[in-house]
C-alpha cells in the first residue's frame, strides 16, 4: 500500500510491483505527480548514469564527504552513506522501468562547492523533455503546474539560465529561438512535450500503467490501522465515506509535507509564517505526518522547511532565483539595511531572514533595491527586460517605485539615510569587484545565475539609474523538510529508536535526509526516488 502519487510514491509503487508485490497506490488529490510535477525537475544522485555518460562521474568518497561536511550528524551517517551508495542503482532503475531519461544540467554547481568535497561542476541532472501522448486521457491528471505555460514550451534548466539574462547575451535570444521553433515543430506534430518535474512524473506515471499498478484519487488518507503494533493497513477518506484497506505486507507514506497546514506552520515552523508564501501543492497539509504521530512516530525538522526568499504576487507566490543572483540588486531588512549575501542558495537565505527575525530586527518582508538599468537588462519573475511591472503588482504593495532612493526608503517606510548608505557601499562594492560585507559572487554558485558580461564581479553592479523599485521578499518555501524519522530502509522511527512495524515513508512526508540544508540541485527529488525504491525493497524481503 503506497500513499501519495509524487516522485517517491510513484518509484516506490513501481518497485514493489518489480518485487512481485501485489501493490495499490491511493492519492489525496485528483492527480499525479505531487511536488515533483511543479519542481524544475532537478535530481541531486552523485555518479548516476547520466553524469557518467556526460564525462561528470566522481570520487565516491568527496559526494560522502561533502555531506558530512554539510549535513553532519543532523543525520545519522549511516541514512546518508546509504543514500549516496544506493542513488545510482534506483536511477538505473527508473531507466529501465520507465520513458524517463537524464542529462547533466552543464555547470550548475553544487549549493555549497567551496565545502570540503563541494563540487564547482555540480552533480546535478535533469529530465530530457519526453513527448507525453503515450498517457492519453490520464495526461489530465497532471498535477497543474507551478508557473503556467504555453503548451509544448519546453524550457530545461539549462536553457533558463541562458534565457534569464535576456539580451545580454546572444545565448539569451538564441535559446528562446530554439524554444519557441521547438514549440512550433512538436505542434505541428501533434507532439505533448513535458520537460523538468513534469517529465519525470509523467514518465513514472506511465511505468505504473505498464506495471499495472492501479492508482485510486480522491482517496484521502486519515489514519493508520494499526493492530498489535503493527501497521496493517489505512482509512481513507473517498466520495464522503470512510474506507479501510487492509495491507499484508506494509504502508508506504509518500504523502508530501506540511506547507498548506496553517495550524501545523503555526506550531512548528519559524514565525512569521504563512500558507500564501509557499509553491508547494495546494493538497500537501501533513495528512501523513499526522497519522504517523498518531502511530507513535519520532518527528524531527519540523521547523526547517525548502526554502527560498520569495515575491508575494498577486497572482500567487513567485519563488524568486536567479533575480537574487543577477548584478544590480540588493535586499534590504526593515532597517533599510543588507543583511546577508542575497546570492545564496535560496535554503541558506531564508535561514539568514529568520535569523535577523530572531535577533529582533524585522526581516520580514525584505525588500530587493534595483533600478531601472537592472530592469532594462533581465527578465524577472517571468516579466521580459524593459516590460512594466504590471499595475496590480503596485496596487497590492508588492512594488514600489520613487525617482529617488530617499522617495523609496519613505515608500517602503525604511529611513532615507539607511537605504542611501547600502546602496552607496554596495555600489563601492560593485566597482571594485569585492562585497567586503557579506562575499557576494566569490562562491561559485553565485555567478551561476550572474551576468558574464559585467566586469570585475559579474554578480555586482551598481544601482544607481533611476528610477528605483523594491520588491517585496517573504521567506517562502517549495515544501516542508520536516517530518517522520526514518533509518536507511526507510522504515519509520519511534522516539526510543525502535521500528514502527509495517510502516515507511519516503520524500517531504519524511525527515530530510540533507538535515538542515540542501546539497545541489534535486537534493528533495533524489532522496525521495531512492528512499521510495528502499522502502519497497525492505518490504520485498521482510515478509511477515
Amino acid at each position: 500500500m503506497v500513499v501519495g502519487a509524487g516522485g517517491a510514491g510513484m518509484t516506490a509503487a513501481l518497485a514493489a510491483k518489480s518485487h512481485g508485490l501485489d501493490t495499490v497506490l491511493l492519492e489525496k488529490s485528483p492527480y499525479f505527480g505531487g511536488s515533483t510535477a511543479r519542481s524544475g525537475g532537478g535530481v541531486w544522485i552523485p555518479n548516476n548514469y547520466a553524469l557518467r555518460d556526460a564525462g561528470q562521474g566522481d570520487d565516491p568518497e568527496l559526494s560522502r564527504l561533502y555531506l558530512d561536511s554539510i549535513v553532519g550528524d543532523v543525520v545519522p551517517k549511516t541514512r546518508r552513506d546509504t543514500y549516496l551508495e544506493r542513488g545510482p542503482e534506483v536511477m538505473e532503475f527508473i531507466k529501465a522501468k520507465t520513458p524517463v531519461r537524464f542529462t547533466w544540467v552543464p555547470n550548475y554547481s553544487d549549493y555549497l562547492p567551496e565545502q570540503p568535497g563541494g563540487r564547482p561542476a555540480g552533480r546535478s541532472v535533469e529530465p530530457i523533455p519526453l513527448d507525453a501522448r503515450f498517457l492519453g486521457h490520464e495526461l489530465e491528471h497532471l498535477h497543474p503546474q507551478y508557473t503556467k505555460a504555453p503548451a509544448n514550451l519546453i524550457v530545461t534548466q539549462a536553457d533558463f539560465r541562458k534565457i534569464s539574462l535576456g539580451l545580454r547575451s546572444i545565448r539569451g535570444p538564441l535559446t528562446m529561438v530554439k524554444v519557441l521553433l521547438k514549440r512550433i515543430v512538436s505542434l505541428l506534430r501533434g507532439q505533448k512535450m513535458f520537460a523538468m518535474g513534469n517529465a519525470i512524473s509523467i514518465g513514472l506515471r506511465q511505468g505504473l500503467i505498464a506495471a499495472g499498478v492501479p492508482v485510486h484519487y480522491e482517496s484521502e488518507l486519515t489514519d493508520l490501522v494499526i493492530e498489535d503494533g503493527r501497521v496493517v493497513g489505512v482509512r481513507v477518506l473517498r466520495d464522503g465515506e470512510t474506507v479501510t484497506v487492509r495491507a499484508r505486507r506494509g504502508v508506504i507514506l509518500g504523502s508530501g509535507g506540511f506547507e498548506k497546514n496553517l495550524e501545523m506552520r503555526e506550531k512548528y515552523q519559524p514565525q512569521p509564517t504563512s500558507v500564501d508564501w509557499t509553491t508547494g501543492s495546494q493538497f500537501n497539509t501533513g495528512g501523513g505526518v499526522l497519522a504517523g504521530i498518531a502511530a507513535g512516530a519520532e518527528i524531527d525538522l519540523m521547523d526547517d522547511a525548502w526554502w527560498g526568499p520569495t515575491i508575494p504576487l498577486p497572482s500567487g507566490p513567485w519563488f524568486c532565483l536567479a533575480e537574487r543572483n543577477l548584478p544590480g540588486s540588493i535586499i534590504v531588512n526593515g532597517a533599510g539595511k543588507r543583511f546577508m549575501n542575497e546570492a545564496l542558495p535560496y535554503v541558506e537565505a531564508v535561514h539568514e531572514i529568520y535569523q535577523g527575525e530572531a535577533t529582533g530586527v524585522a526581516h520580514v518582508p525584505a525588500w530587493m533595491i534595483i533600478d531601472q538599468r537592472y530592469r532594462n537588462r533581465y527578465l524577472f519573475a517571468g516579466l521580459s527586460p524593459r516590460q512594466p511591472f504590471p499595475g496590480r503588482w503596485y496596487k497590492s504593495g508588492t512594488v514600489k517605485k520613487a525617482d529617488t532612493l530617499e522617495a523609496l526608503a519613505a515608500e517602503i517606510e525604511v529611513p532615507p539615510s539607511a537605504l542611501t548608505s547600502a546602496v552607496e557601499r554596495f555600489n563601492g562594492f560593485a566597482r571594485s569587484g569585492v562585497d567586503a560585507d557579506f562575499h557576494r559572487g566569490e562562491s561559485v554558485y553565485d555567478k551561476y545565475y550572474s551576468d558574464p558580461r559585467v566586469k570585475p564581479n559579474p554578480s555586482l553592479h551598481t544601482i544607481d539609474q533611476g528610477p528605483f523599485y523594491a520588491v517585496k521578499i517573504v521567506p517562502g518555501d517549495l515544501g516542508t523538510k520536516g517530518g517522520l524519522v526514518t533509518d536507511e530502509r526507510a522504515r519509520v522511527l519511534r522516539a526510543d529508536g525502535s521500528v514502527i512495524p509495517g510502516l515507511y515513508a519516503a520524500g517531504n512526508v519524511s525527515s530530510a535526509v540533507m538535515g538542515n540544508t540542501y546539497a545541489g540541485p534535486g537534493a528533495t527529488i533524489g532522496p525521495a526516488l531512492t528512499f521510495g525504491y528502499l522502502a519497497a525493497e525492505d518490504i520485498a524481503k521482510d515478509t511477515p
